[in-house]
């Protein structure tokens, strides 16, 4: 399955793993097999068109409208995507002692699925709903019945799969798309629970995040190219303090300069070579 060298990187990963548990970063790479898009290629450069930043969600009545346009046809893809072995071999792993907690950058939900624990959402979670206006906490799933009900035209119209649960959906079906509201004070206003680019991480994700940095001796990245300063920087404190960064990723990342051992191999089949070998 392997080449010789990605073979000796692997089980010099495994040596290291079986010594202490390891603190372990994951990006949009490792959902791929899921069905999800990821954000960039092997180069780090963005696919697609650009995203929806923050102010603009917050201030423009008609960027919501876009957004959850997009999000209702492209929900079905996200809510119905279920863990693969890379998320399987992590939770494995986990159990047996040799990993510590998970900070992800992906907002699916699938390391919980999986069953992992200790899972710390960097960019939260799209399961989620919240009233800009209220702070009513809600479910998507609940969002979506409501989208459904009232837009039921575009309930069969097929689009291509963004990022984070988003469709590239044509403008033409913006016209007579009706938003959902807070059942509890009415306002239009919903924001899926995550970090929007231009936004900041949540304080409390934050802290949780620094906090593993200092528990753990050992950094290893899972299928990101780090371009993200909120998780790029938890790589950088890291090394900083002489601790060693591990990697598997196929592409390019910002931190390629930092790391001990670097994997280029699918992450969904270099995780369950590592649950295999350490169970």
């Amino acid at each position: 399955m392997f080449d010789t060298d990605t073979q000796s990187s692997l089980q010099a990963l495994a040596e290291r793993m079986a010594r202490a548990p390891v603190l372990v970063l994951t990006g949009a790479g490792i959902s791929t097999a899921s069905g999800i898009p990821d954000y960039r290629d092997t180069d780090g450069v963005r696919r697609g068109n650009a995203p929806i930043m923050h102010q603009d969600f917050v201030k423009s009545a008609a960027t919501r409208k876009r957004y959850w346009a997009r999000a209702m046809v492209g929900w079905q893809a996200v809510c119905k995507a279920q863990p693969n072995a890379a998320h399987r071999a992590l939770a494995r792993l986990q159990s047996r002692g040799h990993i510590g907690a998970v900070i992800t950058q992906n907002v699916d939900g699938l390391h919980d699925a999986a069953g992992s624990h200790k899972v710390i959402e960097l960019h939260g979670n799209l399961h989620r709903v919240v009233c800009m206006d209220c702070s009513r906490q809600m479910l998507r799933a609940d969002i979506q019945e409501v989208l459904e009900a009232c837009n039921p035209a575009l309930q069969n119209v097929h689009a291509v799969l963004a990022p984070d649960g988003d469709a590239q959906l044509a403008a033409e079906f913006l016209a007579g798309f009706h938003m959902p509201h807070c059942p509890g004070c009415g306002s239009d206003r919903l924001k899926p629970d995550v970090v929007f680019f231009g936004d900041g991480v949540a304080a409390q994700s934050a802290m949780a995040a620094w906090r593993a940095v200092e528990d753990y001796s050992a950094l290893l990245v899972v299928g990101t190219s780090l371009m993200a300063y909120s998780s790029y920087r938890l790589c950088q404190e890291m090394s900083r303090q002489g601790k060693p960064l591990l990697a598997i990723n196929l592409g390019k990342t910002r931190a390629d300069g930092l790391f001990g051992i670097k994997l280029r191999a699918p992450c969904e089949e270099a995780l369950p070579w590592l649950a295999e070998r350490l169970g």
